[in-house]
């Protein structure tokens, strides 16, 4: 199983033009932008990228361009299987893991219903095993739609022993279970990433890997200085961390398109289109650019003193 290092991984946004195909001059400089302001990986076909409104084959497309034009040091995981059966999913995964990306992520709601125990988990998530490639590195994400599947204790001690698991995206947002799955995790291949902003520094402290995060489409070089200075300057961390507790409610206020124009501010050429229904057709009105035009001016001020 390929080395998966440490540090902060953006989940990426997809960039799309007017017509609402992908923009692959505005994805190139982003990864680009991504690079520069120190990430260590990238997690493509995600969420935040609309995977859900993308094509298998826009996913699969998707997944090899980001490998492709993304340094050879820079890690690129990717997940991309939405299907319900596990005939789709295999279909899927396989289509992606042949784009050369370096782990593929699994998506933990979709081996059992929100009303099935872990034993249906275990069972399905077996099957879908034996049918993908045995060298691959693999990873799991607790995506919240179309629920939120939480990893239980026994879960996390389970996906250990397989010894096939080596990046968990942690969507737990609960300081008790993120203690308990660092012990867990501790001396296995399994390397875990929180997604929340508010609990990143007590994280790492309890032993996981780092941060992979929507903020990192906001400020990566923030969560960059925190995971390499954390240990060496606590007091300065602990500013830096209650800080990022508080930007991260921007997140709230119409994301991704927030997003967009919050890179559009810094000289990137992303336009606002998004894929979701739900965002496709609102309104991003002055008063949402004003607030994020004031969340990026202190933004920057942390940047500088950083």
């Amino acid at each position: 199983m390929k080395n998966i290092p440490d540090g902060v991984y953006p989940t990426m946004i997809t960039p799309f033009n007017k017509d609402l195909t992908i923009d692959y001059r505005g994805l190139k400089e982003l990864v680009a932008w991504y690079v520069k302001n120190g990430v260590d990986g990238l997690f493509a076909v995600a969420q935040s990228s609309a995977m859900f409104e993308l094509s298998l084959k826009e996913r699969v497309f998707l997944a090899g361009f980001v490998r492709e034009i993304a340094p050879e040091n820079i890690c690129v995981v990717a997940s991309g299987h939405i299907s319900d059966t596990l005939e789709a999913q295999v279909e899927e995964l396989n289509a992606i893991a042949e784009t050369g990306v370096d782990t593929l992520v699994l998506l933990t709601n979709r081996f059992a219903a929100p009303h099935e125990g872990d034993d249906v988990w275990i069972e399905n998530m077996s099957r879908l095993l034996d049918k993908l490639p045995d060298g691959i590195s693999l990873g799991l994400y607790e995506c919240p739609t179309p629920y939120k599947r939480i990893l239980s204790d026994e879960l996390m001690s389970w996906i250990v022993k397989t010894k096939r698991f080596g990046f968990v995206k942690d969507t737990c947002c609960d300081p008790g279970m993120i203690k308990r799955r660092g012990a867990i995790a501790s001396g296995s291949s399994v390397k875990l990433f929180n997604a929340n902003a508010p609990t990143l520094l007590m994280s790492m402290e309890n032993g996981y890997a780092g941060y992979s995060g929507i903020m990192t489409n906001f400020h990566p070089q923030l969560y960059a200085w925190l995971y390499s200075n954390w240990e060496k300057e606590p007091g300065k961390a602990q500013k830096l961390q209650s800080y990022l507790s508080i930007a991260s409610l921007i997140e709230g206020f119409g994301y991704p398109m927030n997003a967009k124009y919050a890179l559009q501010t810094m000289g990137l050429p992303i336009g606002l289109t998004c894929r979701r229904s739900d965002m496709r057709y609102s309104r991003f009105t002055e008063y949402d650019r004003f607030l994020v035009d004031q969340f990026m001016k202190l933004s920057q001020s942390y940047i500088e003193e950083f």
